[in-house]
């Protein structure tokens, strides 16, 4: 069993909220292309789009897109889970590309699919895939790393999850002083200990403290991680330090966006790692009981750290 106590937090923030732009979700973007001086509007609930729906998967089709004698399309990628069967009417498939839909595709530009959570981008069909795996209004996955959470969202839906449905310990303030215990420390297993989400500059932090096996070796690693892009985490900087008997180890680091997974940034060791060993002469005693002080703070990178100042962002 693993044990928590928390001691003051400092530098409370008042005031902040994270506002996000609530777009309807009815809204129907559409884009325009001239064809010979007509102006053909192109919608994602046209039949033209419907087309190029693959009837297996349901994903759009990009090219090679196949087809069966009887005209029946797919994409290349369910084409190999069907054994080469027509999915509509089951005659063989073989190898016949359907060319004038590969072109109608060419012809259209299309919304990306994170339209209704903000983005106003519109991309030609071929560009859209790769936007939108890197579009910054998809929307986050579950930050916490006791189990693979599918559950995503954006962030205040996914702070709201995790406080209600992780029972994550939430605070306010920029600076934290967490003491973790731990009564048979010679049992490490490569499992989470601990998640705590922190509130700060209008923004939210994830710290990670938990065991496991680094090789042979049985480590402890504290890290943090922000919840937003990797470009908005940049303008951040954290400090960790752990410590006893007159000594102390220290880590300073920038916050990984939580794009990047939990596991990623774990096995990374981008962190504050601390040998077993160690870790039981920072806890005193008789080395039986594990007893790790982990204090730390963030700030922003304009802001000079060794000021001990922590300047709330009051925009709203």
């Amino acid at each position: 069993m693993v044990l928590m106590e928390t001691d003051t937090i400092e530098c409370a923030i008042d005031n902040d909220e994270i506002h996000l732009n609530n777009n309807n979700n009815n809204n129907k973007f559409s884009s325009t292309k001239s064809q010979g001086g007509a102006t053909v509007v192109i919608s994602p609930a046209t039949s033209v789009h419907e087309l190029l729906e693959c009837p297996v998967c349901t994903n759009s089709m990009y090219p090679p897109i196949h087809q069966c004698h009887n005209g029946h399309t797919l994409c290349s990628t369910c084409k190999t889970r069907v054994n080469n069967r027509c999915p509509t009417c089951r005659q063989e498939l073989g190898d016949i590309r359907c060319l004038a839909l590969e072109k109608v595709a060419e012809s259209l530009e299309l919304p990306c699919k994170f339209y209704n959570l903000g983005c106003p981008e519109i991309f030609p069909y071929y560009s859209k895939l790769k936007h939108e795996s890197l579009c910054n209004f998809r929307p986050f996955s579950c930050p916490y790393a006791g189990s693979d959470c599918p559950v995503v969202g954006d962030n205040t839906f996914l702070v709201a999850h995790l406080r209600d449905d992780h029972k994550v310990d939430m605070h306010t303030g920029c600076t934290f002083n967490h003491r973790y215990v731990k009564s048979n420390p010679r049992e490490v297993e490569n499992a989470t200990w601990m998640l705590t989400v922190f509130h700060c500059f209008g923004q939210y932090f994830c710290l990670h403290f938990e065991a496991f096996q680094l090789g042979m070796a049985p480590v402890y690693m504290a890290f943090l991680r922000f919840m937003g892009d990797e470009e908005d985490a940049r303008n951040y900087t954290y400090s960790l330090e752990v410590g006893g008997s007159g000594r102390k180890l220290t880590w300073e680091g920038t916050p990984r966006s939580i794009r990047d997974s939990h596991r990623k940034v774990r096995d990374s060791h981008d962190g504050l790692i601390i040998q077993r060993n160690m870790a039981l002469f920072f806890s005193g005693g008789e080395r039986k009981e594990l007893k790790l002080r982990v204090t730390g703070r963030i700030w922003k990178e304009q802001q000079n750290p060794d000021s001990g100042v922590c300047i709330p962002n009051l925009s709203v």
